[in-house]
């Protein structure tokens, strides 16, 4: 017998626990909202987050690559007059001024590839401005992004 009632009080529970109505309403007046209550603080922090994205895809980047070592020496002087000259002969490359107690180094450009920096060594040797040996040096280099591609171009 309990059993029973409670076989009873479960279908007739079980039929009325459904949340949804399944009568169809008016085919005219089907039009629903939904309202949605969200803390403006999330627009803040999501314009936060933009911008910083922005921010690290269009920095320089860290990158493996390679430095021409062009000078190693403890005169000042000899030192301001290479770069100077390599700044006036390559200005879209950088200089590198180092300073390590005693010597003065110089390093020169940012190459991605062993090759380019092999034909800089030929072009600077060439030009007769460093009379020594110019050495590749392996090295972690600045590389700048690509200004044609946006970040939203790149993620496709």
């Amino acid at each position: 017998m309990k059993y029973l009632v409670f076989l009873l009080v479960l279908i007739i529970g079980g039929s009325k626990a459904f949340a949804q109505d399944d009568t169809p309403t008016d085919s005219s007046n089907s039009t629903t909202y939904v309202t949605i209550h969200k803390d403006p603080r999330l627009y803040t922090l999501a314009k936060k987050e933009l911008v910083f994205n922005q921010v690290a895809a269009t920095s320089t980047k860290s990158v493996k690559g390679y430095r021409l070592m062009v000078l190693n020496t403890n005169n000042r002087a000899l030192a301001l007059k290479t770069r100077a000259q390599l700044l006036q002969h390559y200005p879209d490359q950088k200089v590198y001024m180092i300073y390590q107690s005693p010597y003065i180094k110089l390093k020169f450009g940012d190459f991605m590839d062993k090759d380019d920096a092999d034909d800089y060594k030929s072009k600077i040797t060439n030009a007769k401005i460093v009379t020594g040996n110019i050495y590749i040096v392996p090295e972690t280099i600045e590389v700048e992004p690509d200004k044609t591609t946006t970040p939203a171009q790149s993620d496709n």
